[in-house]
């Protein structure tokens, strides 16, 4: 009969008579490994490998520290964190600081007469959504002010820009409204109430919602609901929004929100190009030069009317990529965006063509 355990991660036994038995040493063994490789249910396993991430990733504890606790080899410890990685238990997330061009800025702020603008640095990889949105973010909390109504759209920018918001602080007060009628929740990006729900979760704001498709059959519908008391309320919260975080959509059908979540027909699409449409804002279609086109398709829309949303102070559009030259041109001539957040490739190219 075994005295004390000296040390069981090291599956020692000391008996009376001072001798280890192999045979108790085997079954120890035998009883921690079937922990580790053979555990009950999938939720113990599932446990077992985040102790085990836990201690390596947030304690700082090596594998080999890691082993002796759990009493597996140290090649084990390596299977099992990369098993953890494989199972999304752990999931890496480069947070790349953001480096912006300012005088690529101030050109853009000059030529075009915006309140303000920030074009990020991507260096040689492609536009980066997750630097987008945190640099798009930023400038949101930069001009926020207690009291104010913000005004969003949805996509994956401003996805990614609710996303990557970070709040120092909680501002008093703050209310967030849907702008345009839902698009589907079979994308997540384009789903507005969970845009305007997780904004208003970051910034501890009271959310206002469409609960209504932002494209109806025809003239006539949209009127009608237009006039909805619930739809009517959020509109006019939209009406006095200060800001409004706004994506500025393409008509090119391998872009284009609208035709990728089905709502609209590839004819549907190219009859909106036939006009002349380049891109939108909130579903209003413009031209090149920012003349609203595709104007049978804009009265069929439910959200907020192109006068209210041109009367909102601050409209912060954020897009970038080569899809999105011509649209964030047009946006700009026709005055729909007022601050842009973008990279340096789009900009560089939007500066060329407008010369």
């Amino acid at each position: 009969m075994a005295k004390r355990i000296r040390s069981c991660s090291n599956l020692t036994y000391e008996n009376m008579d001072g001798n280890i038995h192999i045979s108790e040493l085997l079954m120890t063994f035998v009883k921690w490994s079937a922990v580790v490789d053979n555990t009950n249910t999938p939720k113990d396993r599932q446990s077992l490998l985040a102790d085990i991430a836990d201690m390596y990733f947030i304690q700082g504890k090596n594998q080999a520290e890691i082993a002796k606790i759990v009493g597996v080899t140290r090649s084990n410890i390596s299977r099992m964190l990369k098993e953890a990685r494989n199972s999304g238990i752990v999931q890496i997330q480069v947070n790349r600081p953001i480096k912006e061009d300012q005088a690529l800025a101030e050109q853009l702020i000059s030529r075009f007469d915006l309140i303000n603008a920030r074009v990020i640095v991507v260096g040689q990889s492609s536009l980066n959504l997750q630097l987008l949105g945190k640099a798009a973010g930023n400038e949101l909390m930069t001009q926020l002010k207690p009291g104010w109504v913000i005004g969003t759209s949805w996509g994956t920018a401003i996805s990614a820009t609710v996303e990557e918001l970070t709040t120092y602080s909680i501002l008093q007060e703050l209310k967030v409204v849907q702008l345009l009628g839902a698009l589907g929740a079979r994308i997540e990006d384009y789903d507005a109430h969970a845009i305007v729900r997780r904004l208003a979760g970051k910034l501890d704001a009271e959310g206002f919602y469409i609960n209504a498709p932002f494209l109806v059959e025809d003239k006539n519908i949209a009127e009608s609901l237009l006039e909805n008391r619930s739809i009517q309320e959020t509109l006019s919260q939209g009406k006095r929004a200060d800001i409004a975080l706004l994506g500025v959509g393409s008509s090119d059908i391998a872009h284009c929100s609208f035709f990728l979540a089905d709502y609209v027909t590839r004819k549907e699409i190219l009859e909106i190009q036939k006009t002349g449409a380049i891109g939108d804002v909130c579903g209003r279609f413009f031209d090149i030069n920012g003349k609203m086109t595709a104007l049978e398709f804009q009265n069929k829309l439910i959200g907020i009317s192109l006068e209210d949303l041109m009367n909102i102070p601050v409209r912060i559009g954020v897009a970038g990529g080569p899809a999105k030259i011509d649209p964030i041109i047009g946006a700009l001539r026709g005055h729909l965006i007022n601050t842009l957040v973008s990279d340096v490739k789009t900009i560089s190219e939007v500066l060329i063509r407008t010369n």
